[in-house]
């Protein structure tokens, strides 16, 4: 299958052949390709690799082809010259020399088989043409603010110190059992989380048309490529030697597994699902003053939201899943902004994404709580997922992903924003039944 949607400059084809990109585009839009991994910061080198194998495996594919036409014509004229009673060791030692070389171009073909589809897996997806293009978050497009970030007439404290002294967190405690940057969440602390958790599935599923789900926390390697976490961040996984699974980064994971191979219901699409999971992630990389206490953590509790749509209803579904997430933080009365992310920070498998900040006033900063991402067909294709059309007709599932959302840094948000003179934080409205007070105070 193959066919495809022209937008700006760049056109995206669907192939349902299981792989990344489609070889064919790759080899006919050679420039295309270069030109979006340069705007996303990637290295053209495997890219240049591909290219060369490929031309070198065509090739091999065609004489292979020949190589086994001849053989199979010879050994039809050994045949006759045999029932002739003719001589037939000529030929038999030219089918000797023919299968030499079909099994030394086999074995060539073999090799750089491997080394080809271990390539097409770090071809990243191609940006939406409605991605800013740059380098960094400099390049990122403020949205829309929600709320004003007003200024507090006392001292408001980090949330680690905040969260020290009201003893619903011990970041300490936790580095003592396993390593630094693992939370360690306490009475209240705990329950605030439990709270959180909630109200969010309860939200995303009685009002969002969201379906929850409890999936596994440990995946096979399989699992992990189909969402493109692999190879591209397997340093950043956290794995299990003897069993060769992994510990889930994110719930997308299982989420936009569930449907793998499958062939899915134009009736019955948008399907959209819901799953809260514990996540870990090893975020590799320098650790200061910009990571203490919630704002870098290896493991976090995480609200995810997953969808399949059509390719028509792709942006329509992308902008719904947005909608959501920020009904979180509306209904929390969070200060937060949305950022429509450039082309050097998209995610691997993402073509176009918006991340949800909430406004630390402690620190001064925009911390990132959501990256809702629309992946348009680059996992569905992986994971051959697809959808049959009235007419009878399959195409490859558009897929979308995004927190709805994430708890570690949206707990350091509610410890500064809503924090008050006497050091108490007031816990939102919507929290307050299952926390069972308004306000959390520091023990006496």
């Amino acid at each position: 299958m193959r066919s495809g949607v022209e937008r700006g400059k760049i056109v995206i084809f669907c192939f349902g052949d299981g792989a990344v990109l489609d070889i064919g585009f790759v080899r006919d839009n050679a420039d295309v390709v270069r030109d979006a991994m340069v705007k996303r910061g990637y290295d053209t080198a495997p890219l240049e690799r591909l290219l060369e194998i490929d031309a070198r495996r065509r090739q091999l594919i065609t004489k292979t082809d020949q190589l086994r036409h001849k053989r199979k014509e010879l050994s039809k004229k050994i045949g006759l010259l045999r029932r002739e009673g003719g001589d037939t060791e000529t030929l038999i030692s030219q089918v000797q020399q023919v299968k030499t070389e079909l099994e030394n171009a086999e074995a060539e073909l073999k090799s750089l088989q491997t080394e080809f589809n271990s390539l097409r897996l770090l071809l990243p997806n191609i940006p939406d043409p409605d991605a800013p293009v740059g380098e960094d978050e400099s390049a990122n497009v403020v949205v829309e603010t929600c709320g004003e970030a007003k200024e507090a007439d006392f001292e408001i404290r980090p949330h680690w110190e905040v969260g020290k002294k009201l003893g619903i967190l011990d970041m300490e405690r936790g580095a003592k059992m396993a390593a630094s940057h693992f939370p360690f969440f306490l009475g209240d602390g705990a329950r605030l989380v439990r709270a959180l958790i909630n109200f969010m599935l309860n939200l995303h599923t009685s009002r969002h048309g969201y379906k929850e789900v409890l999936p596994p926390l440990l995946v096979n390697r399989q699992t992990m490529l189909g969402t493109g976490q692999l190879p591209k961040f397997e340093d950043d996984m956290y794995r299990t030697a003897r069993d060769e699974l992994y510990l889930v980064p994110t719930a997308e994971v299982p989420l936009v597994n569930i449907h793998a191979n499958q062939t899915l219901s134009f009736a019955h699409l948008p399907l959209r699902y819901t799953a809260y999971t514990p996540c870990f992630r090893r975020e590799a990389g320098a650790y200061g003053a910009k990571t203490r206490g919630l704002l870098r953590v290896h493991q976090f509790d995480k609200v995810e939201l997953v969808s399949f749509t059509t390719q028509e209803q792709s942006e329509e579904e992308h902008q719904h899943m947005l909608s959501c997430a920020k009904a979180v933080l509306d209904e929390l009365g969070l200060v937060y902004r949305v950022v429509l992310l450039c082309t050097g920070e998209l995610g691997f498998a993402a073509r176009k994404c918006y991340d949800i900040e909430v406004w630390a006033p402690a620190t001064k900063r925009w911390l990132e709580v959501s990256s809702i991402s629309n992946c348009g067909d680059f996992q569905a294709r992986r994971l051959g997922i697809r959808y049959r059309e009235p007419g009878g007709r399959t195409r490859l599932c558009h897929t979308l992903n995004g927190s709805g959302v994430a708890l570690a840094r949206l707990i350091a948000a509610i410890l500064e924003q809503f924090q008050n003179p006497d050091g108490s934080v007031t816990i939102p409205e919507v929290l307050r039944k299952d926390m069972g007070k308004e306000k959390l105070e520091p023990p006496l």
